[in-house]
């Protein structure tokens, strides 16, 4: 009941007929004040009171009165409609600033009724503003970011791809095997451009939204352990061991194999890269609750803690320099990342002087 007289249309009829009680009372109250004035000054008011009679009867009512009882009412709406007018009037300069670019003003508005409620409409317009604006600034910034990082990163294969080209164009090579040595060079160098292309198309096709996930039923233990096979003999070269601990049942998703395959081809790669020093990887893989928990660990340098919450943002590398001889273009975790959301999962990574620990977590099949 207390909300609903809080409307504003109820507000408004109480207002009119507050407004004319106290116009009639205020009248009542003049009448017996004139009458008693009238009585104690009877033979200096009496042309007077003779002149109002007179023009009442010819206006067919009583004037004074009427004019009176307006300028009461108008006083009384004026007077009790007071708080409404400041609200709206703070609505008004709130909107007004907040035109003028202040979007961090907020409208002191607190009441109950739809004018409270425009005041709340309009700080959360202004709220929701103010971060659409924040969130393009950043989208712009990490676009020019972008555009610089693919710039950096192509040029510099591409630079030794044209000079070792050039040599050979300008016949500058001794004999065949020096040939076949600027050959391979400029090789390689396609293949990490070719990888960049590629690393770049996949994160901005998902990050857009433009992957249509193939799911099937998938058995993340037979996944992970058959990835883990296959880099046995790169982990070798490196001198290196890959250790893979699987759980005695199977994990089943629900997700896109080739997909997931990817996510986990990254986070090995990358434990190969920066893991070397510790001369092993162990991948285990568990079921806590109703998710698959898998776990690709490296022995290597630990990862700064002031670098942890950046490490998968795009083109984001703990190492600073910008060679693509050191380390990826800085899209694998950025990839591996994106995946995983796609399948409603989450990546979380931890880092001690011991290991560093890659943990995904991918809900499981509902069976």
């Amino acid at each position: 009941m207390h909300s609903f007289f809080n409307k504003l249309q109820w507000k408004i009829i109480l207002l009119f007929f507050f407004s004319l009680g106290l116009t009639f009372a205020t009248l009542y109250v003049m009448v017996q004040v004139l009458d008693i004035i009238y009585h104690r000054y009877r033979p200096q008011l009496y042309p007077l009171v003779l002149r109002i009679i007179s023009v009442n009867r010819y206006v067919g009512f009583s004037l004074w009165q009427s004019v009176v009882v307006i300028f009461l009412f108008i006083f009384y709406v004026m007077l009790l409609s007071w708080g409404t007018t400041r609200k709206l009037t703070r609505i008004i300069r709130g909107v007004k600033k907040m035109a003028e670019g202040h979007l961090d003003e907020r409208i002191p508005v607190r009441s109950s009724d739809e004018i409270g409620m425009l005041a709340d409409q309009i700080n959360a317009m202004a709220e929701q503003l103010q971060l659409s604006l924040a969130e393009e600034r950043m989208a712009t910034q990490a676009k020019n970011e972008l555009i610089t990082n693919v710039s950096h990163d192509l040029r510099t294969p591409l630079t030794s791809i044209i000079g070792y080209l050039r040599l050979i164009e300008e016949d500058k090579y001794k004999d065949e095997v020096e040939l076949r040595y600027y050959v391979n060079i400029a090789y390689e160098k396609s293949k990490r451009m070719n990888r960049l292309v590629s690393d770049l198309f996949d994160y901005t096709r998902m990050g857009f939204g433009q992957i249509a996930l193939n799911r099937t039923s998938i058995d993340l233990v037979q996944l992970v352990g058959q990835l883990t096979a296959e880099f046995a003999l790169q982990v070798r070269n490196h001198k290196m061991e890959i250790e893979w601990h699987p759980p005695q049942e199977k994990l089943l998703v629900l997700g896109d194999g080739d997909k997931l395959m990817q996510a986990f081809e990254n986070l090995i790669t990358n434990a190969i890269r920066y893991g070397k020093d510790g001369k092993k990887i162990e991948i285990h893989a568990s079921k806590e609750n109703n998710h698959a928990v898998v776990k690709v660990i490296n022995f290597g340098p630990p990862i700064p803690s002031m670098e942890l919450p950046y490490i998968f943002d795009r083109f984001y590398r703990v190492e600073k320099s910008r060679s693509l001889d050191t380390g990826g273009a800085g899209l694998g975790l950025a990839i591996v990342k994106s995946i995983v959301e796609l399948h409603e999962g989450t990546i979380l990574a931890l880092s001690n002087p011991q290991q560093t620990e890659f943990i995904v977590r991918l809900p499981l099949q509902s069976q």
